[in-house]
């Protein structure tokens, strides 16, 4: 029999609808969980176990009562520690901000609450969602849990590891370059940054207000469109909101015969060069749609470097806009990786930000005709295994996530199949704007008909019997 901290959210939602599962028993489960393994892992900064026991049990007489809300009541969710939460820590994993008490949640957590999740603890981060992995921050940076000498990936790199490890069902992340899409690719779970302002993201600390997505990482898509079924709406208190009507995430569907899939493979076979097994797991996943009755053909848009200098550029001048105020009187405060990369911003001129923007322009223009003739497009996630935790573990060429904040499209990254020595591997699918749903229909036909989904990491089953 599944043990509860392995179900997944739909799975935990069915049973608990039926009363099969008790939000208290799935609830002290994930807890002992954290006990048992976060102590190598660093995924938590803070484990809420009082307030968590006490929602998780108030979701249960609510339930028994016959009030039952969604599929998310009764169910643990983890929070990147960028999202503010009413009397309690938001620290940004920063010294800076290690006193910091908000006096109200973020509108995601408030939506959360509402739909009765159990706010499980709050997440590790790199600082403010920059630089990192470091080690000279108040917290240990988080580990991979498929092995510990490796990176988890980032920004949302205790959401990633927490999803991985069965810690919590589900997390919430960021992703400004790709900052939910790295960890979900390293950790090998789904993690979606949804098209851009589907998600409210007042009360999330920013770092570039023109890239910055919030959303989801879980163990499946499917579990994705769940969490997104609650956090998907306008929010007139975030600029950036979209007024628009919510797609149907209850919708998504393993059945995709007739789709179009567009497969941009200059990004991994000529802009940045993947890793062999990378490039194999990416035409495995062609086969397994064309299997599904998916047209899948190849097509062609700018070379990486362009998207990534755009959007680079326009990250480090909205970045050091945030933070200037507290670099320039209180540097001290920051790791030395996040202060580096932060102040990086200040040696832009306004006309390399203007000319940013104006490029950006052409590109959004451009992926919308490539993408006219398709459902969605792929491309590879991540171009090798997680590398080492180190300082630089992050450096590399350009990235095939930050194409699709420059262009604000939905993306969603799935584990892809395994190394030979057992580390995930990731495919990215993107679609049309506030086509989020029909993204997460493929990721969820691609788990259905593949059995990635089967395995959990060596460590996190070894550590938990042993305990």
């Amino acid at each position: 029999m599944t043990s509860p901290h392995e179900l997944t959210i739909a799975e935990a939602a069915r049973l608990i609808a039926a009363r099969k599962l008790s939000p208290v028993e799935l609830t002290r489960a994930c807890v002992a969980r954290v006990k048992a393994l976060d102590g190598k892992l660093n995924a938590f900064i803070l484990l809420l176990e009082e307030s968590a026991l006490a929602e998780a049990a108030a979701a249960e007489a609510e339930i028994t009562a016959g009030r039952y809300r969604g599929k998310l009541h009764g169910i643990p969710i983890g929070l990147k520690d960028i999202y503010s939460t009413k009397g309690i820590a938001t620290t940004g994993h920063s010294a800076l901000m290690r006193d910091n008490i908000p006096a109200e949640d973020a509108h995601t957590v408030a939506l959360l609450r509402q739909a009765g999740a159990v706010i499980l603890g709050k997440l590790s981060t790199h600082e403010f969602a920059t630089g990192g992995p470091s080690f000279d921050l108040p917290w240990p940076p988080a580990r991979n849990p498929w092995d510990l000498s490796r990176m988890p990936g980032g920004s949302s790199s205790g959401s990633g590891a927490a999803v991985a490890a069965a810690l919590c069902p589900g997390a919430m992340g960021s992703d400004t370059g790709g900052s939910i899409r790295f960890p979900a690719a390293m950790c090998g779970i789904a993690g979606h940054k949804p098209t851009y302002g589907l998600v409210s993201r007042r009360g999330i600390m920013p770092l570039s207000f023109s890239l910055d997505h919030a959303g989801p990482l879980c163990w499946t898509s499917e579990d994705c469109a769940l969490m997104m079924d609650v956090l998907a709406g306008y929010d007139p208190l975030d600029p950036g909101s979209a007024d628009v009507s919510k797609p149907d995430f209850s919708a998504i569907t393993p059945n995709i015969k007739g789709m179009t899939i567009g497969a941009i493979r200059h990004f991994h076979e000529e802009d940045d060069p993947c890793d062999p097994e990378v490039a194999a797991a990416f035409d495995a996943s062609v086969k397994t749609l064309e299997s599904l009755g998916a047209t899948v053909r190849t097509i062609s848009v700018s070379p990486l470097q362009h998207y990534n200098d755009v959007g680079n550029v326009i990250l480090r001048a909205e970045a050091y806009s945030i933070h200037e105020r507290h670099l320039t009187r209180t540097p001290m405060l920051y790791g030395a990786l996040g202060r580096r990369r932060l102040a990086a911003g200040a040696f832009l001129r306004a006309s390399d930000y203007v000319s940013a923007l104006r490029h950006r322009s052409r590109l959004v223009a451009e992926m919308a005709a490539a993408m006219a003739a398709c459902d969605a497009v792929i491309t590879t996630g991540w171009p090798s295994a997680a590398p080492e935790l180190s300082e630089n573990a992050m450096v590399r060429g350009p990235m095939p996530t930050m194409v699709f904040n420059v262009t604000g499209s939905p993306a969603l990254s799935i584990c892809n199949g395994f190394t030979a020595s057992g580390l995930p591997l990731a495919l990215q699918i993107a679609g049309k704007p506030f086509a989020d749903p029909t993204v997460l229909s493929i990721g969820h036909a691609l788990e259905r008909a593949t059995a990635f989904r089967s395995m959990r990491p060596a460590f996190a089953t070894e550590a938990a019997t042993a305990a």
